[in-house]
């Protein structure tokens, strides 16, 4: 590990190799808090989540409802109490934190003047939330640059990590096509990007994250993300590791493999979904990788 330190936090780098030997812990949570009495029981798993041994912490988006203010306060108190964590925090958005902002009872806000103060609040640096930094790299800075600063990637253990801003609902298709389609370009460049990345550097694995359900959708809704599930089909088929995917939205705790082989109809044996749990449950997922007779193991069981 490379250790250093940002604004008195200590930042560590995960350098990547083609060994895997890596035992390791993370959680995953998200679509909490949307209460006041949600917002008790989340600063308490904060604390539950500071005692535990983990690398580090994801919450994929919705840290509110999809009916109570995006105001700057709001983001400012999430992202304060995200601070709390003693491990790296990582914040993938979801549509309650920007695209369905438009509503009256949010605000009335223009989703894409949220996005943009959530970049400046929870993306403006090279690195994690939390009180010890991770260094990420953003889309940003990649070598086919997007302007998502929220699209972040690392490496820990030997698996590689990226986020994905794919929010739930309808991934804003129908309110907004053109805001659509250019970030969904920019999200399965990202993804195709990381396999590649993963493949040249003989990783074992590949961890997505984000907030929506693509499978919840159905109808006109299910557009927003025919593209993504058909990216994510061709690396995951031309991938020798394994893939999960860790996304919130529909609010059940389920660990199981929807991805099909698009000729055979069957799950693709090394594609896993986890869903975290979400209001009005406040609970996280603890997620193990091992390594077991050289090959990556994801063991999931509810955090607490």
């Amino acid at each position: 590990m490379i250790f250093r330190l940002i604004g008195g936090a200590a930042l560590w780098t995960a350098l990547c190799c083609s060994v895997f030997a890596a035992d390791f812990t993370f959680a995953a949570l998200g679509d909490t808090p949307y209460t006041a009495e949600e917002e008790t029981g989340f600063i308490a798993m904060m604390a539950e989540l500071n005692r535990e041994p983990l690398a580090f912490v994801v919450h994929v988006g919705d840290f509110k409802n999809g009916h109570s203010a995006c105001s700057d306060e709001v983001f400012l108190q999430r992202k304060q109490w995200f601070e709390l964590s003693r491990h790296p925090f990582v914040f993938v958005p979801g549509d309650n934190d920007w695209t369905d902002c438009w509503r009256n009872a949010a605000g009335g806000y223009r989703p894409l003047e949220r996005l943009r103060k959530l970049r400046e609040l929870f993306f403006a640096e090279a690195a994690s939330l939390g009180q010890r930094r991770l260094a990420l790299a953003r889309q940003t800075e990649a070598k086919r640059a997007h302007p998502y600063r929220e699209h972040a990637r690392w490496v820990h253990g030997g698996i590689l990590f990226a986020t994905l801003n794919v929010p739930g609902g309808d991934n804003n298709f129908t309110r907004d096509r053109a805001e659509f389609r250019a970030r969904d370009a920019a999200v399965r460049d990202w993804i195709r990007q990381s396999f590649r990345l993963a493949r040249e550097q003989q990783l074992a694995g590949v961890v997505l994250l984000m907030q929506a359900n693509p499978w919840a959708a159905a109808g006109a809704r299910r557009h927003g993300y025919v593209p993504l599930l058909e990216t994510l089909v061709g690396e995951t088929t031309d991938f020798p590791g394994e893939v999960v995917l860790i996304h919130g939205d529909t609010h059940r705790f389920r660990v199981d493999r929807p991805l099909l082989h698009p000729d055979t109809r069957r799950p693709l044996a090394n594609f896993i979904r986890i869903e975290v749990f979400g209001s009005p449950s406040v609970n996280w997922v603890r997620v193990r990788v091992r390594e077991n007779a050289g090959n990556v193991k994801f063991e999931v069981t509810p955090g607490s």
